[in-house]
């Protein structure tokens, strides 16, 4: 099965990618975008890790239509939502 590695690379999860991807994505795609983003962001915030973008990223993608949207642009909503929960408790 020497097509293992290939697919996965190409099956893998990307800033650039349309946000309507995430709910039809599957969970080791998931796991491996939010890790990813996790170790880069929570550099900002100890928040800002994979557990908290899995729940987020869930969250934004249920809540309307993403059809405009990129997953950067999730990403970037997850971390203002932290902003601003990070200042309510201040």
């Amino acid at each position: 099965m020497a097509l293992v590695g290939p697919s996965l690379a190409a099956t893998r999860l990307k800033m650039d990618d349309k946000a309507s991807l995430w709910p039809r994505a599957g969970a080791s795609e998931k796991i491996d975008f939010t890790n990813r983003v996790g170790k880069s962001m929570s550099t900002l915030s100890p928040n800002l890790d994979s557990r908290y973008f899995m729940r987020c990223l869930e969250e934004v993608a249920n809540i309307g239509d993403t059809k405009d949207l990129t997953m950067s642009d999730m990403v970037r909503t997850c971390v203002s939502l932290q902003g601003s929960r990070s200042g309510d408790s201040e």
